[in-house]
This record gives C-alpha cells, structure tokens and sequence, in this order.
C-alpha cells in the first residue's frame, strides 16, 4: 500500500514537471513571436497568432495546474494605480509640428513602480517628440498600462496604449525618423534606449511610416533590426525596468501579450522643455 501512494505521488510528481516544462517552452515561444516587430495593428496579431495557439494547446490541463502556477507567479514588485481612467481620444491626423528642434526636451513617467525620466532628442526624431509630447500634454498616457515585457533575446517594456492590448493608437501615424543613429550600429538597440514601436512587418514599405503612441524601453541591449524611430535615453528608472523584468511575465490569451506581471501603470506622464 505504501509503496503504490509512493509509486502515485511519484508519477503526478513527473507529470508536473512535464507540464511546467511545457508552459515554460510555450512561454519562451509566446515571448520570441510577440515581439514589438508589429506592435499596433493587424500585422501584430498575425504574427502572433501561432504563438498564441500554442500556448492555448499548453496550458494549465486543469484547475490545480492553474492554481499551481499561479502561486508560483513572482510577488507583485509595485504599488496600486492612482485613481483614475485610461484616455479614449483620438484624432484625425498627427499634430502641428511645433517642437523647438534647438531645444531641450525631457520627459517623466510617473508609474506605479517608480519614476522613470528620459532625455528626448527633438532634433533627430522631431515627429516623434512632437507627438509624444502632444500625447502627454493631452493626458493620452496617463492611467494606462504598459501591456508587453519581453525578456528572451529582446529586453523591452512596451507602453503607450491605453487600451492595454497592443492594438490601441491615438488614430494617426508618424513617420519613421532616425534610424541611422550610430546607436544603433550591428542592429543593437543599446539599453537606455527609447524607440517608438510600429507595424513594419519587414516584408512591405507600405507598413513603414506607421508609428503611433506606443514606445519601447530597452533595459538591456537588444538584437533588433533598425526599423523603430529611437528618440530618447533613460535618465533615470533603470532599476525600476529591472525589477519590473525580474517579476516576469505572462501570455494574455485575449491580446496575445505577453504581459508584465507587475502591476505597471503610467499614472502621469509629463514632457518638459528647457
């Protein structure tokens, strides 16, 4: 009798662990197709919809396997959002170009895991400032959550859609700028980096160009095709992107994400020029 609940515990001890491996393979396989490559439209959910299978095919087989996981999911690292509701705006066509190209611009996110600061470059990537600046000024990112962390290959947290889906624009687009920055030399993306995301899907021109209000921050050099119009450095709040990656993250079967565990929220986001 003792020897067979031994026998049982051991064989539900390996079916576990097989199915522990089988979600951490279709994790890293989720985290590699869902990608920024084609972060807003269409294109993106295409590119992910294989992933996206896969994880379905692979999850938690019952209820236990789904409490088990959940336990096992890192302590959330960040503090509750401030009160309030994400933007629902949208415009017709991207705002007048008013950036001061001579000027110093500096930008804040106030997040619910601490702040993080960048300096803006208005003279290599004017659209893009001019826009971002605009979209903080209107209250477009405050209150929404960063919605994709990438942690395998690519180091990124992705944020600038209010609607928390990776679909989400502020209904305009803007044209890719700057993406012979030395930076960016042997298709790295240095950590510090601020770049916007888009829909290139790398096949046709017609997706160029099509840049919105969602951004990537890069807190560890990433291997990526210059293609994402980078506009910025991180001044400030690289430990705070550190501690959001090591709370890893989870596959979204509803957005195909791969979303921050942490409870990431831009409660206010600022631009200040000087």
């Amino acid at each position: 009798m003792v020897k067979g609940e031994q026998r049982r515990k051991q064989l539900a001890r390996q079916k576990y662990e097989r199915q522990a491996q089988r979600r951490a393979e279709a994790r890293r396989k989720t985290k590699r197709r869902n990608v920024i490559l084609a972060a807003v439209l269409a294109v993106a959910l295409a590119a992910g919809g294989a992933a996206y299978a896969t994880a379905g095919l692979v999850g938690a087989d019952n209820d236990n396997d789904a409490k088990a996981a959940a336990e096992q999911r890192p302590k959330d690292p960040c503090a509750a959002p401030a009160k309030g509701e994400p933007s629902k705006k949208q415009w017709k066509k991207e705002p007048e170009l008013t950036v001061d190209t001579s000027a110093s611009y500096t930008a804040k996110l106030a997040t619910t895991c601490g702040d993080i600061a960048m300096k803006l470059d208005a003279k290599k990537a004017p659209h893009t400032v001019n826009s971002f600046a605009f979209l903080s000024r209107e209250g477009y990112f405050d209150h929404s959550r960063c919605h994709r962390l990438v942690d395998d290959g690519l180091h990124v947290l992705q944020c600038g859609d209010p609607t928390g889906t990776g679909q989400g624009t502020p209904g305009y687009t803007i044209p890719d700028e700057n993406l012979k920055d030395p930076r960016l030399k042997g298709g790295v993306y240095p950590a510090g980096t601020v770049a916007m995301a888009n829909r290139y899907d790398g096949r046709s021109e017609k997706t160029r160009n099509t840049g919105g209000s969602q951004f990537f921050l890069v807190f560890q050099d990433s291997k990526l095709p210059p293609n994402y119009t980078p506009f910025g450095t991180i001044t400030q709040g690289m430990d705070v992107l550190k501690k959001i990656a090591k709370a890893g993250s989870t596959p979204d079967p509803q957005t195909q994400n791969t979303a921050p565990n942490a409870t990431v929220v831009i409660d206010r986001a600022r631009v200040t020029k000087s």
